[in-house]
């Protein structure tokens, strides 16, 4: 696993319209060294995106109002080098601007290892 500095805690945007994923998500990433936004649904993701340095979004894919694919479209406009994982059951037919899947079912210890070595790439 590729290692940041100890003083760079990166921050996650973390989106999911189920409030105990949510919860559950934002504290394991807690533990794995992140700063977690969460967001419940677009709308809230959107103006976080926008007004706070994001380093990585999580995103379920599933969600109420729109897809995790809709919501990578609109934040990759506002700004391309910010990773966007889809965090789902199953991947999408088309992952469009997404930059990695994850399946639910993965082991924490393994997605964060992956989010971390996506931050650290896109600080490179």
């Amino acid at each position: 696993m590729e290692i940041l500095p100890p003083t760079f805690k990166p921050v996650v945007l973390c989106i999911d319209d189920d409030a105990n994923a949510l919860k559950l998500r934002a504290a394991v990433l807690r533990r794995g060294g992140f700063e977690v936004l969460p967001a419940h649904d677009a709308g809230e993701a959107l103006q976080k995106f926008e007004t706070h340095k994001i380093d990585l979004v999580l995103s379920d894919h599933g969600l109420k109002d729109t897809t995790g694919v809709e919501i990578a479209k609109q934040m990759k406009q506002l700004n391309p080098a910010v990773p966007i994982v889809l965090y789902s059951g199953a991947p999408p037919e088309s992952m469009g601007p997404v930059d990695c899947f994850i399946v639910k079912s993965e082991e924490p210890t393994v997605v964060l290892e992956r989010l971390h070595s996506l931050v650290c790439r896109s600080k490179a």
